[in-house]
């Protein structure tokens, strides 16, 4: 497998079935071998970083990330807006955020469009995203090429009765200010991200298939240095 990350490196290196490195590559090897169709099973792994140009924010940039600017929020520490204890006892703060997340209020950027342009060219084995901002989706990138590790806003579920919604269904109340309910129970519907505290979705666990099949993997927006929700 050769592993490249965009983020952190501008070289990439070959390893050999016994795990020594043989070889170093440059960016420009990389894109000649994608162009040369090379690489014909290609893992990407994202994060926020890749959504920065689009103008949303990161999570632990200095200054600028998300957990830096949610005073707003009366918080008693900035995770609690993303913990699954917290948000039973108030999910208000955690639904005024998802007004400025919602799908439709950011627009790919040239990132997500490259990885759409390794599906269409039958390149793309899988790509697997931290991100919440649904902009894989709104790339073109089908749901199954996608693995969306922290969960999506396309859906959603009643926190009580467990009755399934489309994360459209509640867009005029998220939009609105309002936390939305469930008309059968009175619950409260939470978009089926997954919190701290939550377990991953079981479309995750596709990395333990896919990897090994990976002829190259790409790694963009993200450290990976930081241990995952759930």
């Amino acid at each position: 497998m050769i592993i490249y990350n965009y983020i952190l490196k501008t070289t990439a290196t070959t390893y050999g079935s016994d795990g020594s490195s043989n070889q170093q590559l440059t960016l420009s090897d990389i894109a000649k071998g994608l162009t040369e169709r090379r690489y014909r099973k290609v893992v990407v792994m994202v994060g926020a970083g890749i959504s920065t140009p689009s103008g949303i924010p990161d999570f632990r940039s200095p200054g600028s990330g998300l957990y830096d600017n949610l005073q707003q929020y009366n918080l008693p520490y900035a995770e609690a807006i993303f913990e699954i204890n917290f948000f039973h006892q108030n999910p208000v703060p955690f639904f005024a955020l998802a007004r400025e997340l919602y799908p439709g209020n950011y627009r790919p950027n040239i990132t997500h469009y490259f990885v759409r342009l390794l599906h269409r060219k039958g390149q793309l084995l899988r790509m697997y995203t931290q991100n919440i901002d649904g902009l894989e989706r709104q790339a073109g990138i089908p749901p199954e090429k996608l693995v969306e590790a922290h969960g999506t806003f396309s859906t959603a579920t009643c926190t009580v009765c467990l009755r399934k919604y489309d994360g459209e269904e509640l867009r005029s109340d998220v939009m609105s200010g309002t936390v939305p309910h469930c008309p059968t129970c009175k619950g409260v519907v939470k978009p089926d991200i997954v919190f701290f505290g939550e377990e991953l979705p079981r479309h995750f666990l596709k990395y333990l298939t896919d990897f090994p099949l990976a002829d190259l993997l790409i790694v963009m927006g993200t450290s990976l240095e930081v241990s995952t929700w759930g």
